[in-house]
């Protein structure tokens, strides 16, 4: 079922949302060669207790960790360890926090010390690719408006993006209707209203779009071992546009479409 959230819920949904933002900012100084994945999930659960909330991930369909760390061809649901992460290496680093019930939801990708021209491209155009989806969301237009505007994008740069896992409504659930893909036609399916937040999340992979779920059952890898971004906020559709919730960034969070 779709929702739209009333003012109440919305603020709390900032406050989750600002909460994930100070997480990854807590997490910048520690990408760095050395590190653990293991130590950045540490921080990020660290941050989100600190704010009076609890980590969204932490036991979600038995998820062990509090936060998502995939690295290079490691698309998504990256298991934190004791890997420590070199030079070369990116990651996507997928924060999710719930304050008074209510979830905010965003992932990242980092750049650790030296990385070729070629991968900070992906990483790049992937992270465009939100801001060309989210253009297109406001009350209104089509989910697969913002679908259609990433996958678009996405492949005029010759890269691809998986079928089989796509953004998603969100609220007092992590993961509500409605569902956002990242490719397909423009103009079909859900019509965007005024109070629906959903988590817009362009997940990029530099060569084929297929991909394998690795043995612990949680780790999604590009199939072909190429390398692979993904960048995702949550907002809330206004009017005329969209508020991001997951910001502390306030130039960021005055664009809409």
């Amino acid at each position: 079922m779709i929702t739209t959230k009333s003012t109440r819920e919305i603020e709390y949904m900032k406050e989750a949302g600002r909460i994930v933002a100070l997480a990854h900012e807590a997490i910048k100084p520690y990408m760095r060669e050395g590190v653990t994945t293991k130590k950045i999930n540490e921080i990020c659960e660290k941050t989100i207790l600190k704010h009076h909330a609890t980590p969204s991930f932490k036991g979600l369909y038995g998820f062990s960790a509090a936060v998502c760390t995939s690295v290079n061809s490691t698309l998504i649901h990256g298991i934190p360890s004791e890997y420590k992460l070199k030079s070369g290496d990116i990651i996507s680093v997928d924060i999710g926090a719930c304050f008074n019930g209510y979830h905010g939801d965003s992932a990242w990708t980092y750049a650790i010390g030296d990385v070729d021209e070629k991968t900070l491209d992906l990483m790049k155009v992937t992270h465009d690719a939100l801001f060309v989806g989210l253009a297109y969301a406001k009350a209104g237009n089509h989910v697969s408006d913002i679908s259609h505007a990433i996958g678009e994008y996405v492949m005029s740069h010759g890269y691809s993006v998986p079928s089989d896992y796509t953004g998603h409504g969100i609220g007092t659930s992590v993961h509500e209707d409605p569902t956002v893909p990242n490719f397909g036609p423009a103009g079909r399916g859900v019509i965007l209203k005024e109070g629906m937040t959903i988590a817009v999340e362009p997940m990029v992979i530099a060569g084929k779009p297929q991909t394998r779920v690795l043995s612990d059952t949680w780790s999604v890898v590009a199939k072909d071992g190429s390398n692979t971004a993904h960048y995702e906020h949550t907002v809330v559709i206004r009017k005329d546009g969209y508020e991001i919730l997951t910001t502390i960034n306030k130039e960021e969070l005055q664009k809409n479409g």
